[in-house]
């Protein structure tokens, strides 16, 4: 049975359609959802899902209070409006002749469901960053020229070693170079590129019949758009300053709407929620740690690879989500799974006595215990 990929490709294909499209995309989006049974307390299972998307404001929160300067540089993440739609480029360099700046970088998603091996996700080490375009899809070169119409914004900046690491995967694409791991849709692995620098990544697309061809090809074409306005273009003009609206004009509203109708819809963990979805990969700390010679996949089905299970935990009536998601992050956890029926989270914590400690002197804990 071929893997189910999300969102599904028509939505993201709406996305990059006329407001008609777009509009009836994210009708199909924001299907009808199933009643649910109240948790604990009365508590309805959405307040227990309300962690994930506190981490997402806590995200645009910090990116915000950077206030990154608006001139722009190698290594930053930028925000340009095309045809009434956010797209995100992180720039890679710049060459300067008599017509002015002329940037070359490479586009960013956030379909992290869709990664090919080519497709970088950025992790909590580049933060703060728009998850929005925090997957730089290396294999999709694209080149700006800053004007005012793309009302530019710089919303994150990665280091120079990840700058050349995302080099090193572009030349890797560029030469067709072979990466070892076998096509597997829907799968993000850690890997070593140049031996030098470990990413995470998907995996190779599969000669025939994976479905990341043709989302590949909706964002080339985007590129390629982009790529036909800067040759276009004459002139240089310095990026407008600011920080970015979090929607794109010409894009539905209710976006909030949306992300409660996806959460609470089947299926819920299984999909990489696309403005979620780094987030959710990013805070599996077992996948980041180095690991040169092996490669672990996201979900796959050995049971070895799946993430160990510490304690469990279930909040007290009414817990705030925000002081939830502070106290998990002093505590170094990571959910790992839940709510379950009885509204029960299942953790991991980097230094589990430790971590038990910070976690048993807590008020807002009503129960922890043994997996």
């Amino acid at each position: 049975m071929p893997t189910e990929l999300w969102p599904p490709l028509n939505v993201i294909r709406s996305a990059f359609g006329p407001p008609a499209a777009a509009a009836a995309g994210a009708a199909a989006a924001t299907a009808p959802v199933h009643p649910r049974i109240a948790g604990p307390g009365g508590r309805h299972p959405l307040e227990e899902l309300l962690l994930p998307l506190t981490e997402l404001a806590r995200r645009r929160e910090a990116v915000a209070a950077r206030a990154f300067p608006a001139r722009w540089a190698p290594g930053r993440l930028v925000s340009v409006l095309h045809e009434g739609r956010l797209l995100g480029v992180l720039l890679d360099r710049c060459d300067t002749n008599t017509e002015g700046e002329r940037w070359h970088g490479w586009m960013a998603a956030s379909e992290a469901d869709w990664a090919g091996a080519h497709d970088v996700l950025l992790e909590p080490g580049d933060e703060p960053f728009e998850p929005l375009f925090g997957m730089v899809q290396a294999w999709n070169p694209v080149t700006l020229v800053p004007a005012p119409q793309l009302c530019a914004r710089v919303l994150g900046e990665v280091s120079a070693t990840r700058l050349a690491a995302l080099r090193a995967v572009a030349d890797e694409c560029a030469t067709k170079a072979a990466t070892g791991i076998a096509a597997q849709p829907g799968r993000i692995a850690l890997r070593t590129v140049a031996d030098t620098f470990t990413v995470l990544s998907g995996t190779p697309l599969a000669p025939e019949g994976d479905p990341r061809t043709d989302y590949q090809a909706l964002y080339a074409e985007a590129a390629a758009r982009l790529n036909a306005l800067s040759n276009a273009s004459t002139g240089a003009v310095r990026p407008a300053a600011g920080m970015p609206r979090v929607e794109a004009p010409g894009r539905p509203a209710g976006w909030g709407t949306r992300l409660r109708g996806w959460l609470l819809g089947d299926g819920v963990w299984r999909p990489a929620l696309a403005v979620l979805a780094l987030v959710v990969l990013v805070q599996n700390a077992g996948l980041l740690l180095p690991q040169a010679e092996e490669v672990r996949f996201r979900g796959a089905p050995p049971a070895a690879a799946a993430p160990q299970v510490d304690f469990t935990l279930r909040w007290k009536a009414g817990t705030d989500m925000a002081a939830a998601a502070q106290l998990l992050r002093s505590a170094g956890a990571t959910v790992v799974g839940g709510p379950d029926a009885a509204g029960t989270w299942s953790l991991h914590l980097l230094q589990p006595e430790e971590g038990r400690r910070v976690l048993q002197s807590s008020p807002l804990v009503e129960a922890l215990g043994s997996p």
